[in-house]
Formats: structure tokens, C-alpha cells, sequence
């Protein structure tokens, strides 16, 4: 047995766990800090793949384990946060579009385990810590948007999870912006800047919307271009 295994794996665990303990803060009420423990996880989940590379330690288990544990922090706990937040009012099709999003959360992290040895420097679909990000930076911002309109959002980030628009991977500094070109990611700062001017106390909500949008302007001009 490879002890070294460990470490990874219950960084992988500990993920997992503080995004459990985020579902029972959203049924509690508790949408803080329902929030930040997301966020934390994603931060812990940030560790395990470094941690097996360094101690030399890469397996199928490790990768699989962390597939499960990603899928719990950041697909169902977000759904549950951003239901309990924002879409109680809609009733069971508030459930159904949270639900979708989690759906979408497994299939994308299933063909990106699929597709890992042929997809390199960028992300096909957005990655799903970011969208568990996206949610959990909205519930902290301020803004309100309304049941409906986090609704539409909701799917919008739901459609991402599997799609094919290519997000940066943010772990290669050497190519930091991969896929994207300059008008598009001018484009989302403006649209950040402007977002800050509204809410500047919603930071963190801009930054994600600048990294999602970035992603979804540089897909349409590429389209656009190609054609």
C-alpha cells in the first residue's frame, strides 16, 4: 500500500466534507457561510492534484475519488445553497433547474475525465469549481437579481458545465489565457469594470463574471470569425 496516497485523497475528503457541512448551513439559514465553506472547498480541491504530483503519487483511485467528492462540493452543494437563497419562490421548478445544474456538474466531470489525455491547455466547458464558485460568489454580493433571473442564470451556468466553449486553465502559468483572444477579454473586463461601479462590495461575484463571460465572448467571436 502507498501511504503517500493519503495525503491527496483526504485533502479530496476534506473537501467534500466542508461542502456537506455548507448543505446543512443552506437548510439552517446560514447562507454566509454556506458560501464560504464552498469556496473553501474549492480551495482544498486546488491542493489534492498537487499534492499526488508531488509526493509522486497519481492514481486511477485518486482521480476517480476526486471526481465523487468535486461532484458533491460542487455540484450538488452549490444547487442546494442557490435553491434555499434565491429560488424557494419557484417551488419544484426552482428544484428542477438547481437539479439540472447538478446533472450537468456529473456529465461534465465525467467526459472531462474521459477527455483528459486529449483536451490540453484550456477547459472544454467551464470547469466545475468555477460555477460552484459563480454561485456561491453571488449568494456573498449583494446583488439581487430575483428568483426568475437567477433562474435564467442558473441554467446559463448549468449549459456551461457541458458545453463546448473553452475556458482558460488557470494552473498553466505559461499560457495563463489560453484559448482567449484580447477583444473578448477586454470586452468582459468592461463589463466587469462597470459591475464594480454598481457593487464594488461584489468583487469577487465581478471577477467570476468577468472569467465566465471572457469565456462566452471569446466562443461567439470565434464563431463569428470562423464563418
Amino acid at each position: 500500500m502507498n501511504y503517500r496516497r493519503i495525503v491527496p485523497n483526504s485533502i479530496s475528503g476534506f473537501s467534500l466534507l466542508l461542502g456537506v457541512i455548507s448543505i446543512f448551513k443552506s437548510f439552517e439559514g446560514n447562507f454566509f457561510w454556506a458560501a464560504v465553506l464552498i469556496i473553501l472547498a474549492i480551495l482544498a480541491d486546488a491542493c489534492d492534484g498537487r499534492a499526488a504530483r508531488l509526493l509522486k503519487c497519481q492514481g486511477e483511485f485518486g482521480v476517480q475519488l476526486d471526481s465523487l467528492c468535486d461532484l458533491g462540493s460542487f455540484g450538488v452543494a452549490p444547487a442546494i445553497l442557490i435553491y434555499q437563497y434565491a429560488l424557494t419562490d419557484l417551488g419544484l421548478w426552482g428544484q428542477i433547474i438547481a437539479g439540472i445544474y447538478t446533472f450537468c456538474g456529473a456529465m461534465r466531470l465525467a467526459r472531462f475525465n474521459v477527455n483528459s489525455s486529449v483536451v490540453h491547455g484550456y477547459f472544454q466547458g467551464m470547469p466545475i469549481p468555477a460555477g460552484a464558485c459563480f454561485l456561491a460568489t453571488y449568494v456573498l454580493s449583494g446583488f439581487n437579481f430575483g428568483s426568475v433571473l437567477t433562474a435564467i442564470f442558473v441554467l446559463f451556468v448549468a449549459c456551461l458545465l457541458y458545453s463546448n466553449v473553452k475556458f482558460p486553465d488557470c494552473k498553466s502559468p505559461n499560457n495563463l489565457l489560453g484559448p482567449l483572444k484580447l477583444p473578448p477579454l477586454i470586452l468582459a473586463i468592461a463589463l466587469g469594470a462597470y459591475m464594480l461601479w454598481i457593487n464594488v462590495q461584489g468583487w469577487q461575484f465581478t471577477l467570476m463574471c468577468v472569467y465566465t463571460c471572457a469565456g462566452v465572448f471569446n466562443f461567439f467571436i470565434s464563431f463569428l470569425v470562423n464563418d
